[in-house]
């Protein structure tokens, strides 16, 4: 599943989404716990990668939920209470990265689209109060099975089941963000056309995430 990815420019989030934001307001790769841009029907915010922030777990509780299973994220108990309330957000990116073993081992690759502009992958977004009163924000992506896609089927060890962030059509942005029923949401979950999309090895990234002897939920 999907643990790495690169956030737009703020001058792509202007011209390719429409948001009026300031430079340098995130890294220009996210990680877990990394501030990133994401869209929510309330208008662009800052909300940190990974649902559970680590500064909310419990102490000696390891856990990542930078994705949500689609399947599962209407009764997992991390989830449900957002999904059901429609919390949903785009996530803006230009690529992200995903591990290619058709060489025998593990080869970073960059996935992003054929045409090589930004696009946006759906989320869900919560609400976290911080100690002083303050409020911040965290998302997930949603991610669905790909065992059948042509692209996506391609990563991940095998023997393991394929998995695919969702690419939401940009006709249907505000219809997602808009969406306040469950059930409806769940039409939207669907595998982007491979055609439109491309793969190519990208380089080891300078300082890696890792999300070894975590618990996935």
């Amino acid at each position: 599943m999907c643990v790495n990815f690169i956030p737009p420019t703020a001058q792509q989030i202007r011209q390719h989404f429409g948001y009026e934001v300031e430079e340098g307001l995130w890294k220009p790769d996210c990680w877990q716990d990394y501030a990133a841009p994401i869209i929510t029907r309330d208008g662009l915010r800052l909300a940190s990668y990974g649902f559970v922030p680590k500064r909310h777990l419990p102490p000696g509780v390891r856990l990542t939920t930078m994705n949500a299973r689609a399947e599962t994220i209407g009764e997992k108990q991390t989830y449900k209470a957002a999904w059901r309330r429609c919390q949903l957000c785009l996530v803006p990116m230009q690529a992200f990265f995903e591990p290619c073993y058709e060489t025998g081992k593990a080869v970073r690759t960059r996935i992003g689209m054929a045409d090589g502009l930004p696009f946006a992958v759906a989320g869900m977004w919560r609400e976290w109060q911080e100690d002083g009163g303050g409020v911040s924000h965290a998302f997930t992506q949603i991610t669905i099975n790909a065992d059948e896609h042509p692209l996506m089927k391609r990563m991940h060890r095998p023997g393991d089941e394929k998995r695919s962030l969702v690419i939401v059509e940009s006709d249907q942005y505000h219809a997602w963000l808009a969406c306040r029923d469950a059930e409806v949401a769940r039409s939207f979950l669907n595998h982007y056309q491979a055609e439109l999309m491309t793969a190519a090895d990208a380089p080891l990234p300078r300082k890696a995430g890792s999300t070894d002897n975590q618990q996935l939920i």
